[in-house]
């Protein structure tokens, strides 16, 4: 089963101790293909310098809502900058987060955001969507901005906002959140969205899928999201993996087959 993580965050603390052993690992888990997103400017170089390094690795620049506290426009230039490398592939991880109390202020996270989406649509680069407890106005903000597309990554809106996203050309990305006892909204959304829209991911080193959950998560678990998607639409795991492997590709637009080996 060769699969396309299309969301871990290997820049993380959580990755220091064995960071490049562990993607060097990766091919032989069948593993083919990993976007690693940034959550700030920091994260977006690290994003970069695994990217250079690793040749099935690719890169997401941009700024977390989490992280956009001490936003200036200036960083606008600087995502810029990273995002002219061939290896970045998208604007991200950008959106909205209200489910912490001590995030920035909402009207700050609504202008970062659509900040980065004026960015996106002057790069003609995709994104890749945070949206936590922020469902409204993250539709609202992104229906401003016909000309961007992109993904929801580990999306946990509802079945109508799905059809709402899949009619604008959006995608919609899963976690092994969906292998949870209390996964039942994000299945329902599952059974009814297109193949041809849904990609997985892991959110490495959060979000470990079951049997593993508690467990620092990585790539090699992908494969159990497949596996959770296969059983609603009655494929087989490899199908599910060979399709989310193209929508990625084409998603990101990662042309052919790409080097499994590890530098």
């Amino acid at each position: 089963m060769a699969v396309f993580d299309t969301h871990a965050h290997y820049d993380s603390g959580a990755f220091n101790a064995d960071r490049l052993e562990v993607l060097a690992s990766m091919p032989g888990c069948g593993v083919e293909l990993i976007l690693n997103p940034g959550c700030d400017l920091e994260s977006s170089k690290t994003a970069l310098e695994l990217a250079d390094r690793f040749p099935y690795v690719y890169a997401a620049v941009g700024v977390h809502p989490s992280d956009c506290g001490d936003w200036e426009d200036g960083a606008l230039l600087e995502l810029r900058a990273l995002a002219a490398h061939p290896k970045v592939r998208a604007i991200g991880e950008i959106g909205l987060d209200y489910y912490w109390k001590d995030n920035p202020p909402r009207a700050l996270q609504q202008n970062v955001f659509r900040r980065q989406l004026e960015l996106a649509q002057s790069l003609h680069l995709p994104v890749i969507v945070h949206d936590r407890e922020a469902h409204q106005d993250c539709l609202t903000i992104v229906r401003e901005y016909p000309q961007v597309t992109g993904v929801y990554h580990c999306y946990s809106g509802s079945l109508e906002d799905a059809k709402v996203l899949v009619k604008l050309g959006w995608m919609l990305s899963f976690t092994g959140v969906i292998t949870y006892k209390n996964a039942r909204k994000a299945l329902e959304v599952i059974d009814w969205l297109p193949m041809d829209r849904i990609m997985i991911e892991t959110d490495s080193p959060y979000l470990t899928p079951e049997p593993f959950r508690g467990k620092r998560n990585d790539s090699s678990h992908v494969h159990l999201v497949a596996e959770a998607i296969a059983r609603v639409k009655g494929l087989t795991p490899d199908e599910v993996a060979r399709i989310t492997l193209e929508n990625g590709k084409r998603f990101f637009g990662i042309k052919g087959g790409e080097p499994n080996e590890a530098p």
